[in-house]
């Protein structure tokens, strides 16, 4: 453990002003002082002892300010070698922004597909506090949004803020958005390394990578794949012109795609037809995904003010009683 202050910079600016005011109260600052000849007659016979209160009380406040600047730059004690339990595994969540997740599968809840996957992926981020997380879209192109990161904060932010639109929504690049994602995870040393790969809808042809490929892919750098189908047998709907719920034309799963990228990855493919099946099944998947290992975290920091705020009160209440109890009516 070593110490280290959060805000040192503001030495720079504090510094100088208390030394300012320190050279300005022993240089220039004078107090009235009376001279009586009895106290000097007192002090030659030895029947008097002078003592120096005022440098004492100036010393106590010098500590007292220097205390309470040293707590203003923040102290805090660093472990460089802090151990913590992870689960030791390289999440890439892929997600599927096509035009078709526009729609909604429950009359009864009117959110769209896109809002009730971002809603249980960012739920998914919060649970998995030491696991580094990527994220990928695609549509008609795929786009890596986020590299492997352990900052939860910006993740969701991230997935908060992914919108229908942002890159071409006219087609579904599965593998080429699922081979974006290894990609991602390709250089991880990770003992466990997945993809999540959720969509609506059948690859639209031709792509860069076609799936098979980037089954192989995955297969090479043993990434496992979990596929998520959202959407219900019998279509999703959507409003027309004149808000009323039609059900809309789409071409529906590809099943079987989704059960082979991953059986043959070692993953598991799940439906999901509405909220409470995306949520269970991120769940599921949390649940099986758990490799616990210790590993060095550094730039662990604690906060150490109370350690410290106990010298700001030691020379404050030295001061104190040694003015109203020990030298009563001297000031300084």
């Amino acid at each position: 453990m070593m110490l280290h202050c959060a805000y040192f910079d503001l030495i720079y600016i504090l510094g100088p002003l208390l030394a300012i005011a320190t050279i300005y109260r022993v240089k220039f600052y004078r107090q009235v002082r009376y001279s009586y000849p009895l106290t000097q007659q007192c002090l030659n016979h030895g029947l008097a002892q002078k003592i120096p209160y005022t440098t004492i009380f100036s010393l106590l406040r010098f500590g007292t300010l220097l205390s309470l600047l040293f707590l203003v730059l923040r102290p805090q004690w660093l472990d460089e070698k802090s151990y913590v339990n992870v689960d030791g595994v390289d999440i890439v969540l892929t997600l599927d922004v096509s035009g078709s997740m526009q729609l909604l599968d429950d009359p009864d809840d009117q959110r769209q597909r896109i809002d009730i996957a971002k809603e249980e992926a960012i739920r998914f981020i919060e649970k998995r506090t030491n696991d580094p997380i990527g994220i990928v879209i695609f549509g008609r192109e795929a786009l890596s949004r986020c590299p492997l990161t352990l900052d939860k904060m910006i993740l969701k932010e991230i997935v908060g803020s992914i919108e229908l639109g942002s890159i071409d929504p006219r087609g579904t690049w599965l593998g080429t958005g699922l081979a974006t994602a290894i990609n991602r995870l390709r250089t991880s040393q990770a003992k466990s390394k997945i993809v999540i790969l959720l969509t609506d809808g059948q690859p639209t042809p031709p792509e860069k990578i076609e799936p098979p490929l980037a089954i192989e892919m995955a297969k090479k750098y043993g990434i496992k794949v979990y596929t998520i189908g959202i959407g219900n047998e019998h279509g999703g709907y959507i409003r027309n012109p004149f808000g009323m719920l039609a059900q809309a034309q789409e071409e529906g799963l590809n099943v079987a795609l989704l059960k082979t990228i991953a059986e043959q990855t070692g993953g598991i493919f799940f439906r999901a037809q509405n909220q409470s099946d995306m949520r269970m099944i991120y769940d599921k998947i949390d649940s099986l995904e758990k490799t616990s290992l210790q590993t060095t975290v550094f730039h662990n920091y604690y906060e150490a003010f109370l350690n410290f705020i106990w010298i700001v009160l030691l020379f404050f209440g030295l001061e104190l009683v040694l003015r109203l109890f020990i030298w009563r009516g001297i000031l300084s």
